[in-house]
């Protein structure tokens, strides 16, 4: 590295050779002021100094932007800093986060005026949703959504308010402890279960907003976290809907005569596999694998999983009409899928003299399992579980043919306790 005095008719004639890498030439006038440039003649002012038996350089900045008598100035300034014992790189770093807080507490005090909770709300979904699937995504927009909008299926009747919908349009400011627990004990008396879901995704956003450099501005503690919330909205109770073994054939009988094919498939494909609602309705053919036999699941909890195609799903869902990529389609919906299947299945129970939810049905899978004897662990991968325990996390790895072993034996005994003839 070259050590060169400079003039003003040096920084602007001198022209850097090839290959030197970089070159500083020093100012006579202010020796802690330097000029350095680059291979490929970027220009800038530096300033170099020693602080506390060490040396340090900061730059300054560009020769278009700076001439030589401010940068100068500059290096004075520093220099004076420096001779005081203080480090100038601290004294910067400091005005620089200074100027950030100022910033950041005037756009807070621009957007606590005005910012809603829904409008936050759209850039959470925006900002979390690389980190979330699909299902958690869309439960997030709907539970915000405002009602009056004319249903798909009717035109005389009209959605109702998702349990935020109330608070959507408040500041979010305005969102005290007070604010939520008189909307947790107003929401829950209609809708327990939503409005303690919604409560949990309130919960999680509220705490993104208070790390958000932003909105951390507005919300300076998470106020749906309150023990009086939690008391508003009461403990979940555990639900006890399950089919037992002698009512198989009730419910068979019943679901078989649903006069829409593809739903009663749904609906039989639901309780065979013990699937999650959504995991078996958003099936595509190319999920199918007739030749191996194996359906692969788009797993809530793992991304993907695969199970076995039983004889009895296999046949049921090969009959089915292919109008779409999707398994169990629907001409009349908009994206060309069934949407709730609760309604039909709720008739056909009337139909069976039976009380049980969708869900209901994956709980009985996991009930009727034990009258076949099949281990807990196998039951539990069918289904999608979590691995319990030590062995099941870090040890056991099963092929999917044992898994078939023990699927098609469930298949065979809720068919024949249904009095289902089926030939594969």
């Amino acid at each position: 590295m070259k050590k060169e005095n400079f003039t003003r008719e040096r920084i602007e004639n001198f022209q850097c050779e090839e290959g030197k890498g970089q070159s500083i030439f020093w100012d006579a006038k202010t020796p802690s002021l330097g000029l350095r440039i680059t291979s490929n003649d970027a220009r800038s002012f530096i300033f170099e100094s020693r602080i506390n038996g060490k040396t340090i350089r900061i730059t300054i900045g560009n020769t278009k932007t700076w001439s030589v008598k401010e940068a100068q100035i500059q290096a004075n300034k520093y220099k004076i800093q420096t001779d005081n014992g203080i480090d100038p790189r601290l004294v910067k770093a400091e005005s620089v986060a200074k100027a950030t807080l100022e910033k950041l507490e005037f756009e807070a005090a621009q957007l606590r005026d005005k910012v809603t909770l829904a409008e936050v709300w759209a850039i959470y979904i925006k900002d979390r949703e690389t980190k979330w699937g699909e299902r958690h995504k869309s439960d997030h927009e709907k539970m915000i959504k405002c009602g009056g909008i004319p249903r798909m299926k009717s035109n005389k009747e009209v959605t109702k308010d998702a349990p935020l919908a109330s608070l959507a349009k408040l500041r979010l400011v305005d969102l005290s402890s007070e604010r939520i627990e008189k909307w947790a004990e107003t929401e829950s008396s209609t809708r327990p279960t939503q409005t303690r879901l919604a409560w949990r995704m309130l919960k999680a956003f509220m705490t993104w907003c208070e790390e958000h450099e932003t909105y951390g501005q507005i919300v300076k503690a998470n106020t749906a976290k309150s023990k009086k919330i939690r008391e508003n909205l009461g403990k979940p109770k555990v639900k006890n809907d399950v089919l037992q073994r002698e009512q198989l054939r009730s419910w068979f009988s019943a679901v078989r005569q649903i006069a829409n094919p593809v739903m009663s498939a749904y609906l039989q494909c639901l309780l065979i596999t013990g699937a999650r609602r959504e995991e078996i309705r958003l099936l595509k053919w190319e999920d199918i694998d007739f030749k191996w036999k194996s359906l692969t699941i788009r797993d809530k909890v793992d991304g993907l999983r695969t199970i076995p195609l039983t004889p009895y799903i296999e046949q049921t869902l090969y009959s089915l009409p292919r109008r779409n990529q999707w398994v169990f389609s629907s001409p009349m919906s908009a994206d060309g899928i069934i949407s709730d299947p609760s309604k039909p299945h709720d008739k056909a129970c009337t139909i069976a003299g039976l009380s049980l939810s969708i869900h209901g049905l994956r709980r009985s899978f996991a009930s009727l399992c034990e009258w076949t004897e099949t281990p807990a662990g196998i039951a539990a991968q069918i289904q999608g579980h979590k691995p319990q325990g030590v062995r099941e996390q870090n040890y056991i790895r099963r092929p999917l043919d044992l898994l078939r072993v023990w699927h098609t034996k469930i298949e065979a005994w809720m068919l024949k306790e249904a009095q289902i003839e089926f030939t594969a």
